[in-house]
């Protein structure tokens, strides 16, 4: 199959959505994230989503990505091919229950990989008053699909440089229960059966039922916030990181801080996450945190 990489700028069709406290709450639940920004809404404050919640407000579009590119041109058969390789949020500030929400989007990039192309889709969120509040950049590897030279129309954010310790600076060993996958399935609305049904699962030729990608992620990200912006998840800016392992359900995952580059205002925070096999699951991952 080929791509050509004059549909690069294609844009998606609009999509928009209200968020509810409902939704942000089931979240962070979905993860056992038990910090009380997420719930307490008697706090002065009130409640926050979670930083990793764009990808649940953002699903229903990639879910149903071919009725949203706005192109007749566009081969759709293509995204059969596609799993999620690698993700990038830049949070201009946490979702917030009540908040409308218009999502615009492109297709970013074709990138030539060894195993397909490598294709970058850009989401950004505005809130009704035209504030931004994520720009998300999703990349789905498409499996023995060929771009040519590629291309990419504008320009897309850089993960620094990992500044890696000669061992972890900390880990959390964290157990993955049996039922996770059903939970944050539930919980986020994020629905695939790989992580569902253990007859598609092996079908398609995986042991068994896997743990979603962002569900890994955001245990990552529930971490780090923990370890490193003081339980404050309004100092998160930016999430990057590859996924490139499986995580069985009723196994341990390891998320480990390889590195840290201190600025003056912000602290970039390198990590990864090894699954039950010391295989890395998340690789080349990156949370810029604000400084508090």
């Amino acid at each position: 199959m080929k791509l050509e990489t004059g549909l690069v700028g294609t844009l998606l069709k609009t999509y928009q959505t209200e968020i509810n406290w409902r939704a942000t709450t089931n979240y962070a639940a979905a993860i056992s994230d038990n910090n009380p920004r997420y719930f307490n809404d008697m706090d002065k404050k009130g409640i926050v989503s979670h930083p990793m919640f764009p990808v649940a407000v953002t699903w229903p579009v990639l879910s149903d990505l071919g009725s949203y590119i706005d192109s007749k041109d566009f081969p759709t058969d293509v995204l059969m091919t596609q799993v999620h390789y690698t993700e990038h949020i830049v949070l201009h500030r946490l979702i917030l229950p009540g908040d409308k929400l218009s999502i615009k989007g492109s297709l970013k990039a074709f990138l030539p990989h060894r195993s397909g192309t490598h294709a970058i889709i850009c989401l950004e969120a505005e809130d009704e008053k035209g504030g931004s509040v994520f720009t998300e950049y999703i990349g789905a590897m498409l499996r023995g699909v060929d771009c040519g030279k590629g291309g990419q129309k504008g320009e897309m954010p850089l993960v620094p440089g990992n500044n890696v310790a000669e061992q972890a600076l900390w880990n959390s060993k964290i157990y993955i229960e049996p039922e996770r996958p059903y939970i944050y399935d539930g919980c986020s609305n994020i629905e695939f059966p790989i992580h569902t049904s253990p007859n598609f699962a092996t079908l398609v030729g995986l042991p068994g039922i896997i743990l979603q990608g962002t569900a890994t992620l955001a245990y990552a990200v529930r971490e780090i916030v923990k370890n490193e912006a003081k339980n404050d998840p309004e100092r998160i800016a930016e999430i990057a990181c590859s996924f490139t392992g499986m995580v069985k359900p009723g196994s341990d995952i390891s998320v480990c801080c390889t590195g840290k580059k201190l600025y003056e205002d912000f602290t970039d925070i390198f990590f990864e996450v090894r699954n039950c096999d010391d295989k890395k699951a998340v690789r080349n991952g990156y949370i810029k945190v604000l400084k508090g």
